[in-house]
């Protein structure tokens, strides 16, 4: 009788293996309420490497870190029209407190726009006190009715940006930098996540900004997944909130602002974009295991060398995990560390102690080989370089491989339908294209410049539309 897989294999049911693989591999559960997710360890600790990574981005371009209150007074809200309608449908609103109902009801902050421009109306009162820079790493609570953990839950952790600006050149310019050289540059050189840069339609776009920059990935299953957004917001907030500033000439002006976030959904792509029927692949400069060295038995001298060898590879700048539990079948965890994806196996019994060698397996490209031991630490950082650079370049062969060139609405449909993504004109497609396609649950992604740059208004000639169904 065949051995039930550890995983529903991802042909079968992509959505089961998804479920399976978060549970298994220790990455989250549901919570109490309905929407919410526990981060367990193992999941929060590839949160920590993204959110430690991603803060020292943000910070070298000037940006510095803040804290705004979970709770905002409902009517700060109300004072942007169009931002309180795109978020009306999803908002937690807490009526009652300490026994008794409130004088005005508060929000649970579902994005801080609005909280932020009350207290930058206050700070910003000359040109000099420009730019002013503020992030703020919180949680958000937005009520979500499909709920699947990572990807759509009603409480989420994040990083949103917020900034102001004497010009609209500094905005716009300061918000592309945060979609390059923070967003896409992090996602592609440390989760080596294949992601394509563009800009929103008009239907798409943040609810108060006057252009949104995205970014946009294909999962395993060829669906879209938004990735990260970066917002110029105009003066849509400065007037609402009367945030001035005396220029240089001696003139009240509004500022120019922008706002920017990612979230705990990049755990979420990490699985879907890079899993496989074994489990989790952890790209080797974020795992936060690199390597695991693992005792066969427990022999001694066996446990005493997978100790030294886990000393040899830390020293080497290897990030090291020694797993000498040997009362735990070693089969078992073995499928363990596959499951959680981390790029190394360094495999240690006392047949392999005799021959001076351990087992090394390779958990991206697949495969095992016998090391010498003395060669460990020269070997594993050049494989692991050579196993981040193989999974960006599998996850752009796939997105590329399912990207189908259409010229008409009904052929977009199609392509989408089948699995992958379709790139179609917008000069073809225009509005009413887009919303024949939202009746069959295919959006525009994005839109870009036809030398693939980020294109600076939504009908500029040559505009591309990528065009798929999304999560």
């Amino acid at each position: 009788m065949a051995k039930a897989p550890v995983l529903t294999p991802q042909a079968e049911d992509f959505p089961r293996w998804y479920q399976d693989l978060i549970n298994k591999a220790e990455l989250a559960d549901n919570g109490p309420v309905r929407g919410t997710m526990v981060i367990r360890p193992y999941g929060y600790g590839l949160w920590e490497r993204m959110q430690q990574d991603m803060d020292a981005r943000i910070k070298a371009e000037g940006v510095q870190n803040a804290y705004f209150p979970l709770f905002i007074p409902q009517s700060y809200l109300t004072k942007e029209a169009e931002h309180v309608e795109g978020f009306a449908p999803e908002l937690a609103i807490v009526t009652h407190g300490g026994g008794k109902k409130l004088e005005e009801p508060v929000v649970v902050r579902p994005t801080s726009e609005t909280i932020i421009n009350e207290y930058f109306a206050k700070w910003v009162q000359s040109y000099r006190d420009l730019p002013l820079l503020i992030n703020q790493w919180a949680n958000v609570v937005r009520w979500e009715l499909r709920p699947r953990l990572f990807l759509r839950t009603s409480e989420f952790l994040w990083q949103e940006g917020h900034t102001a600006h004497a010009t609209y050149e500094d905005a716009r310019d300061f918000a592309s930098r945060i979609h390059r050289h923070v967003y896409a540059d992090f996602m592609e050189n440390v989760l080596a996540m294949d992601v394509v840069l563009g800009r929103k339609t008009a239907k798409e776009r943040f609810a108060g900004a006057i252009n949104t920059l995205t970014l946009e990935g294909m999962m395993g299953d060829g669906k879209a997944l938004q990735l990260g957004t970066s917002h110029e917001l105009g003066q849509n907030f400065a007037r609402a909130f009367n945030t001035q500033f005396l220029s240089k000439e001696g003139k009240q002006e509004l500022v120019w602002q922008t706002s920017w976030g990612s979230t705990t959904r990049m755990v979420g792509a990490l699985v879907m974009m890079h899993g496989d029927d074994s489990g989790l692949r952890i790209p080797p400069r974020l795992a936060p295991v690199q390597a695991v060295v693992l005792a066969i038995k427990g022999d001694e001298a066996v446990l005493a060398k997978v100790r030294e060898i886990g000393d040899r590879l830390t020293a080497a700048g290897v990030r090291v995990q020694v797993d000498d539990r040997t009362d735990t079948p070693f089969g078992r965890r073995a499928v363990d560390w596959e499951l959680k994806g981390v790029p190394v196996r360094i495999e240690v019994g006392p047949r392999d102690l005799e021959g001076g060698t351990a087992m090394v397996v390779r958990r991206i490209p697949g495969g095992k080989e016998p090391v010498r031991l003395e060669a460990l630490p020269d070997l594993l950082p050049k494989v692991l370089e050579e196993d981040q650079a193989l999974l960006l370049r599998q996850a752009r062969e796939r997105r590329e491989a399912r990207t189908t060139d259409v010229r008409t609405v009904e052929e977009a449909a199609e392509a989408a339908a089948a699995g992958g993504w379709a790139r179609i004109p917008w000069a073809d497609l225009g509005p009413e294209g887009e919303a024949a396609l939202a009746e069959q649950a295919v959006s525009v992604r994005c839109l870009v410049a036809e030398d693939g740059s980020v294109p600076d208004a939504d009908d500029a000639p040559g505009n591309v539309a990528f065009v798929a169904r999304a999560y």
